[in-house]
Formats: C-alpha cells, structure tokens, sequence
C-alpha cells in the first residue's frame, strides 16, 4: 500500500470522532437497556458489521483456519474483549457521571506500560514512572472532583470497575501482541465468541426483553461506530501513515470533544476537577510515548 499521510489523518480523524461520540451514546442508551442488554445489542451489531468487511476484503475462509489454529485462545479473547470489558466499562457508565468513567478509562495505556513489566519482561523506563503517577494521580483528582483528602467518591464501586477495564483492555492488547493473525479477523472471532457467553449471562442475571427502540438504536450506534467502523479507520490510518507518531497524537483530541458533547446534548455539567485529571493524564501519555 502507498502511504499518504493526508489519507492516514484523514482516517485517524474519522476515528477519533468516532469515538468522541461513543461516551453520550453510552449514557443515552443505558437509560434504557442495562449494560448487559446493552452489550449485547452492541455486540451483535458489531458482529454483523465486521462480518460484512472480512466479506468484502475476502477474509471469510481465514475465520476457520485462525480459530482452529488457536481455538482457546479466541476464547479466552472473547472472554476479556468484548464481554468482560464492555460489561464491566458499561457498568461503571450506569454508576458514575459519563466524564469521570471516560477519563479514567484513558488510565489504560499506563495500566499496559506496568502489565508488561511482569508479562512481556518489559523494563520500567523513568518516562513510565513519571506518566504512572501523573496518570493515576489524574484518575484521583476525577474519581474525587478535586477533594483529594476527602476522598469522597461519588461511586467507588463506578471508579473500581473503570479501572478493572483498564486492566482487561490493557491484558487484551498484551496477550494479541503475539497473535499473528489478520487484525480485522482476530477482531471478529472474539467477537463471535463473546456472543454465546453475553447471551447465557443475560439469560441466567438479566432480562432478555430488550424491546425499547431507543435503546436498539443507541446500541446499534454504539456497535457500529465504537467497536466496528472506528477500529476500521484506525487501521487504515496506520497503514497509510508515513508516521505513526503524528496520528497516534490524535487520539488526545478525542477525551476534550466528548466533553463538549457531553455537556451540550446531554446536559453533564463539567467539573472543573476533570478538565485538570484529563490534561495530568494525558501529559503522562505524551511523556510515556517519548523514547
């Protein structure tokens, strides 16, 4: 492929705005699904969205050949990655103002630099140091709306789970690392085998009725865009770039955008305390990404 670095920004772009909408889908849709149902709308809508491109890009025979190479490892995937970390990222939506659960889900880079330590082998550089404690630091600062020595949490149970995500995310991306298979295919057998696990948890914990069309649509939007078309664009980005470094910057913009429209479609007020965590996070990102 040629690159171009106006098409990959292009692209990035698009992804970007992709996901600095996903944070008001979330909260909009959960008023009317639960985060079960949710994911599971969610999940399908993916699941026929990244069937259809593996179709049109001729991957479809590549599916048996991937899964039966490594059966269990698909599973165990699709375990972390749809279902665990869209149940658990969605939960802590349902508890705590959407502003907060986003921002502290961006703690997930941090979380993959310590990970690698004890599962890559990787080294703990003094860049990883400095962005580990201004990136934690940040998620204190949001989780507890700048009253640091109160710690008063407006759902501690909401904090826990976000930062759970981030370990499952952070775990997903470690354990693919090593996965030589086709990204677009990988992406769709988890996919696939999330499906028959968030189904059986719905059956025995939840309700199954999921007939409100508002909730179909937010979710539909939420799997169309947040697991299937940004995740599309991104890749196409990277293989356009002729610099990764310069569109892997713009995945920053993303958290101040869905602020904005958090505010003006759904109403959120902003606090003050998660404009500051947001700027410390991403300044421990930015340190974290230098050589």
């Amino acid at each position: 492929m040629i690159k171009n670095q106006k098409t990959a920004t292009l692209f990035a772009l698009l992804a970007v705005l992709m996901w600095s909408t996903v944070a008001t889908a979330f909260k909009i849709t959960l008023t009317y699904f639960s985060a079960l149902q949710m994911l599971l709308a969610a999940s399908l809508v993916s699941s026929l969205v990244l069937l259809f491109i593996c179709y049109r890009q001729h991957k479809i025979t590549l599916l048996k050949t991937s899964f039966l190479k490594r059966p269990y490892f698909y599973l165990l995937m699709g375990a972390i990655n749809p279902f665990l970390y869209y149940f658990l990222l969605f939960q802590a939506y349902d508890l705590l103002p959407a502003q907060q659960a986003q921002s502290l889900n961006y703690t997930w880079a941090i979380t993959l630099s310590l990970l690698a330590i004890p599962v890559l082998g990787q080294k703990l550089r003094r860049n990883d140091i400095v962005a580990i404690t201004l990136g934690y630091f940040g998620a204190l600062v949001i989780a507890t709306k700048g009253n640091l020595f109160a710690l008063d949490f407006e759902s501690p149970m909401g904090v826990v789970l976000a930062l759970l995500s981030t370990i499952l995310w952070a775990c997903y991306w470690i354990f693919n690392s090593k996965n030589d298979a086709d990204p677009m295919v990988a992406l769709l057998l988890c996919f696939l085998c999330s499906l028959p696990m968030v189904l059986l948890t719905i059956l025995i914990f939840d309700d199954i009725n999921i007939t409100a069309w508002q909730g179909w649509l937010g979710a539909a939007y939420i799997g169309l865009f947040e697991m299937g078309l940004a995740f599309v664009a991104w890749l196409t980005a990277l293989k356009y770039a002729e610099s990764t470094s310069k569109i892997s910057n713009l995945i920053f913009i993303s958290p101040f955008v869905s602020l904005v429209l958090l505010s003006q479609i759904i109403g959120e007020t902003i606090y003050p305390a998660t404009i500051i965590g947001l700027v410390l996070i991403i300044t421990g990102l930015l340190i974290q990404k230098k050589a």
